[in-house]
């Protein structure tokens, strides 16, 4: 009985990381590559978050390209203070997509500069 337990254990370990390719690409951010994002237009929304805080959408054309809830690379689910520091970071992300940047990662220090931290 316990072999059986021993084998069905390694059976579940071993094939559980396993995925497909197809996957893979669910439930991640999958971001285009080429020109076509540098050519692109971009606008961006902003949305309110958890406790009176605010974030952005940032929009391809008429596709929402990326839903940002909380304040990017911060732990929690909270968002920035004002709408204003929520646009500055928008518009800091946009920039980065018009460059072809992929992802439009947006670090701690880029924030401060902003100073929307």
């Amino acid at each position: 009985m316990n072999h059986i337990l021993i084998l069905l254990t390694i059976f579940i370990v071993v094939f559980s990381g396993t995925q497909t390719k197809s996957d893979q690409s669910q439930g991640t951010a999958q971001f285009p590559k080429g020109d076509k994002e540098k050519s692109a237009v971009y606008t961006y929304v902003i949305i309110p978050s958890v406790n009176k805080t605010w974030c952005y959408d940032i929009y391809m054309g008429k596709k929402l390209f990326i839903h940002q809830p909380s304040i990017p690379g911060l732990p929690g689910n909270g968002g920035f203070k004002t709408k204003a520091d929520a646009e500055k970071v928008a518009k800091l992300v946009i920039g980065k997509l018009k460059k072809g940047e992929m992802p439009p990662s947006v670090t701690i220090e880029e924030m401060k500069k902003l100073k929307v931290l």
